[in-house]
Formats: C-alpha cells, sequence, structure tokens
C-alpha cells in the first residue's frame, strides 16, 4: 500500500506532531514536569467560572442546544454577530458578521489561509507565506500542501538589562518579492513572548498594501482576548488584514474555536472551505463564547483574571531561572506576552536538540529551538542555541525542572573542558 503525495507530504513525522506526543507522554507520566507544550493554564477562577457558566447553560437548555445542531459553515451566527458588535464598540473597527468566521481552531484556520494565497497558481507560479521575523510558532511549518511555501527573515537582536535581549523586524533587509503571497506575524509571537511594536506591525501593514498582499496577524495571546500581553500595544485591523483569534488561551483548548476577521472575500472563502472539509465548525466553544459576551465577562475576565495571572506567574519564573542559571549562561528574551519564556544559551557546546534529549531522559520535557525557523533558508547558529519553556506549572515543578536544566548545561560546559 502507498500513499498520494499528500498522504506522504502528512504523514511525515514533524515538530509540532512531536510536540503534541511530548505534551500527552507528559500528562500521562508521574513525576514529569511538562514545559515544552501550549496547554494555558488552569486559573482556579477561570475553572470555577466556566463550570458554573456550563451549568447554567445545561439548565436553561442553551448546552444541550449546541451539542445537537449543526452551525452554518461560518460558524455560530449568535458569536458573529455578538463578536462583531463587541468589535465595533471596543476599538472602533467598522466591521459585521459578514467579516468573522470561525474554524475547528486556529490551525485549521493558518492551513485554510496558507494554502488560499501560497502555493500553485492556474498560470503555474508560485507564491510563497512571508514570515517577517523569526523565530516563528512552529505549527506553521508544515501547514503547506506545496513544499517549501515559506520564506523567513532574520531578526536583529537587541540586548537589554538584566541578561535578556528582544527581537526586532530587520526592514533594512526585508525582501518583499512577486513570489510573496502572504505575510504573517504571530503577536505575541509564540515562541518567544515577543510583541512587535505598532510602529513595526504600522509598517508591516503598509508593505503588505503596498504590494497588495494580506498581512495575516496571530493574534492568539493578544487583545482584545485573551489578552496575554505585558506590553504597550494597540490593536489592529483594517480590510487588508487577517486577524486569526482563539478560545484556547482563555483556558478552553479543548473547543477548538478559531476566529478569523477579515474582508467579506476571505470570509466567504473559509465558509466554503469549512463546508467542505468539516461541514461547519464545532458549536459548543461558540455558544460558551457568546455567553461571555452578552454577560460582559470575556474582555473583563482577560483584563483582570487572566493577564494578571500570567504577568506573575512569569515574572515568578524568572525568578526562578535566575537562581540557578546566570547570565553569562542564559539569556532570556523580553517576557512581553504569552505562555512561554525562550531561553538563548549562548555558545552552549551542544545542540539544543542534544539538550532536549538529555533532558527528556530526566523528565523535564521542553522544545529545541530550531523547529521555530520555518523557511528560514540557512542555517544560523542561533537557532540551535535556545529553547521555549512553558511556564503555566506551579513554581515547585518549574524550580525542579530548573535545577536540572542548570545541572545538563554544567555537564555540557564540564564535557567541552
Amino acid at each position: 500500500m502507498s500513499f498520494s503525495l499528500f498522504g506522504d507530504k502528512f504523514t511525515r513525522h514533524t515538530g509540532i506532531a512531536r510536540l503534541m506526543e511530548d505534551m500527552d507522554e507528559g500528562l500521562r507520566t508521574p513525576g514529569a514536569v511538562m514545559l515544552g507544550g501550549g496547554n494555558p493554564a488552569q486559573i482556579p477562577a477561570m475553572d470555577d467560572y466556566f463550570h458554573q457558566l456550563l451549568l447554567q447553560m445545561h439548565q436553561e437548555g442553551k448546552l444541550t442546544e449546541a451539542l445537537c445542531n449543526y452551525d452554518g459553515p461560518r460558524g455560530k451566527a449568535l458569536l458573529l454577530d455578538a463578536l462583531a458588535t463587541l468589535l465595533r464598540e471596543e476599538l472602533g473597527w467598522q466591521i459585521s458578521p459578514k467579516n468573522i468566521a470561525l474554524t475547528n481552531g486556529s490551525q485549521s484556520a493558518f492551513f485554510y489561509l496558507f494554502n488560499l494565497y501560497a502555493g500553485r497558481r492556474a498560470d503555474s507560479s508560485k507564491k510563497r507565506v512571508l514570515f517577517p521575523l523569526t523565530p516563528e510558532y512552529l505549527g506553521y511549518a508544515d501547514a503547506g500542501l506545496d513544499e517549501d511555501l515559506f520564506i523567513a527573515a532574520r531578526p536583529n537582536i537587541e540586548l537589554l538589562p538584566e541578561g535578556q535581549f528582544k527581537y526586532h523586524v530587520d526592514f533594512d533587509h526585508l525582501s518583499i518579492t512577486d513570489e510573496i503571497g502572504l505575510i504573517c506575524v504571530s503577536r505575541p509571537t509564540n515562541p518567544t513572548g515577543n510583541v512587535i511594536t505598532d510602529e513595526e506591525l504600522l509598517h508591516l501593514d503598509m508593505l503588505a498594501q503596498q504590494h497588495d498582499i494580506p498581512l495575516l496577524i496571530d493574534n492568539a495571546y493578544g487583545l482584545p482576548f485573551p489578552g496575554i500581553i505585558f506590553s504597550e500595544a494597540r490593536p489592529l485591523w483594517n480590510p487588508n488584514i487577517i486577524l486569526c483569534m482563539s478560545l484556547s488561551k482563555l483556558g478552553l483548548p479543548g473547543a477548538r474555536c478559531g476566529i478569523i476577521v477579515a474582508d467579506e472575500k476571505v470570509i466567504d472563502a473559509i465558509g466554503n472551505m469549512n463546508g467542505i472539509i468539516s461541514l461547519a465548525p464545532g458549536s459548543v466553544g461558540p455558544a460558551i463564547a457568546t455567553e461571555m459576551i452578552q454577560r460582559g465577562d470575556l474582555l473583563r475576565l482577560s483584563e483582570t483574571v487572566i493577564k494578571p495571572f500570567y504577568q506573575q506567574r512569569v515574572q515568578e519564573t524568572i525568578s526562578i531561572i535566575r537562581r540557578y542559571l546566570p547570565q553569562d549562561r542564559c539569556l532570556i528574551h523580553k517576557p512581553e506576552g504569552a505562555i512561554f519564556l525562550w531561553l538563548w544559551f549562548k555558545d552552549l557546546p551542544i545542540t539544543t536538540e542534544l539538550l532536549y534529549q538529555r533532558l527528556k531522559q530526566r523528565g523535564v520535557l521542553m522544545v529545541p529551538g530550531h523547529f521555530f525557523f520555518p523557511g528560514l533558508a540557512h542555517d544560523w547558529p542561533h537557532m540551535h542555541q535556545c529553547m521555549r519553556m512553558n511556564y503555566v506549572p506551579e513554581g515547585e515543578k518549574i524550580e525542579r525542572a530548573i535545577i536540572i536544566l542548570a545541572e545538563e548545561i554544567e555537564r555540557a560546559w564540564d564535557e567541552r573542558a
């Protein structure tokens, strides 16, 4: 038995597949410290809120209604209406429900959008997706139907006080050629926690409009919800921008609900793709989100519960890291958002892939950095000196993991000596 070219491509072992396997294994292995996956925290206040909300929805018959009926191919109409109203009133965006579509998670949305704008065209030309700032989300890397679908630009690195650094878009060397069909950036960025500045985002939007291509902003952690941003940032949308949001980082990853805000032409295309591939998006997540908006809870909880929880947790984690790893051993990307810390072990004698393997043997799961550079044309030593860690677990677990990490880093240096 043999597969098609599609089958060959999508049955290969990938970075995102390994990440999800590690996450599943870590959750099932007693004593393992799972710092590798993107599972959000189970914030007690949010858990209590969802418990009460679902109970009320069940009592009112709304949960049964969501479970027992299909929605349309663009998703639950009640949520499209409520979300359009919220974005108009809170952010002043001139949108209607026709500018919004739902998908079964953001990962599905990226698959749709990358292949909608990049790949082979009817005239035999090929378009590609540009990542103007790497490192970027590893889940993008294998989402193209065609091979070699992505192209990426290396960043400028700004060294900051207290052993921190920050990536910036290198506009001086950013090339947008005729082969680029889409520009994509995440804000905040998974894996680094970087939030590109308002000026950088406006510059990218200007370049996208000049070249008549869309700018895709992955807003899974951003504003206005779930609001896991710790720096000054202004949300941006216009008809040339495709904005992807999600319910996952509110604490509902199992709901698998992605949200696309875009021009009506794009939304019509997404609805058609939904209909072909999945008939309709799932209904339970959208039903929960509708209730949260109608009750005035979505933005309130994002600002008063979710953001403060992660902001406190990341500062506690940095303190733990610095207890065991000094600046000359480990630089930390400035934590501006998302649920990860990006660690740079400059001049580490071994690759972070080998470091990952050694940590895994000792029950600590992190993600080596080289997976987060999809589309980069040439190898770059920096790729093999970085790791992503999730800072969601409790402080005691994180401290246990950091002690092991520090021991393995010292072991690598000792081996070199």
